[in-house]
């Protein structure tokens, strides 16, 4: 699949979708055995509060000092209750932005892997077909870059990695600022298949 500022969008199934609800992934099982309540109790103690009124970061805070939720559940929590109540849909953000994430674990040093984004020479032969623009470039660490999408806008690229040990790395790869969930959907796909070329290319 291309999505190159020249290529076509290709497919993102039938039903266009971006991804599972949280609370699709995030059993009300898991979720009880972890803080006391399933979902449906959390939306109900926070229906109480009037959290729809609220912002995401006063949700979760709320659940953290008033609920003693430890931090990783009561972001899961907030986002289900966003989802949930229509505040946003899967592969959106509170404030209307649409944005992906995406990971791979990469056997490779840092420092080639971020210079596998850095130099064109090098991406080309993993990303044909895409305009990027660098914007920040950390060796070994990280890399933000613009990026011409094939939905006619300029959206951004943000690279974080993890180092697991000294040649293995885990890439964090988030694209913000897409214009609608049909992007989102098309881009994690593009993004999936393009870090797995990343992968055998360093790999090989």
């Amino acid at each position: 699949m291309s999505t190159g500022s020249t290529g076509s969008t290709g497919k993102t199934g039938k039903t266009g979708k971006t991804g599972k609800k949280i609370t699709e992934k995030l059993t009300a099982a898991a979720l009880t055995e972890a803080t006391g309540k399933d979902w449906l109790g959390w939306f109900t103690v926070l229906d109480k509060w009037d959290a729809t009124s609220r912002t995401h970061t006063e949700i979760a805070h709320h659940l953290c000092e008033q609920h003693g939720v430890n931090g990783w559940h009561a972001q899961s929590i907030t986002v289900g209750y966003e989802q949930e109540r229509g505040l946003r849909e899967v592969g959106q953000s509170r404030d209307g932005e649409w944005k992906l994430g995406v990971s791979k674990t990469v056997d490779a040093s840092p420092e080639r892997v971020i210079e596998a984004f850095a130099d064109e020479s090098v991406r080309r032969r993993w990303l044909p077909d895409s305009t990027l623009t660098v914007r920040t470039h950390r060796p070994a660490a990280s890399l933000t870059a613009e990026f011409d999408d094939a939905f006619g806008g300029v959206s951004r690229i943000d690279v974080r990695l993890t180092v697991l040990a000294p040649d293995k790395v885990r890439i964090g790869l988030g694209h913000l600022k897409l214009p609608d969930a049909q992007a989102v959907a098309t881009y994690k796909e593009f993004w999936r298949d393009r870090l797995t070329d990343l992968k055998a290319l360093l790999e090989g």
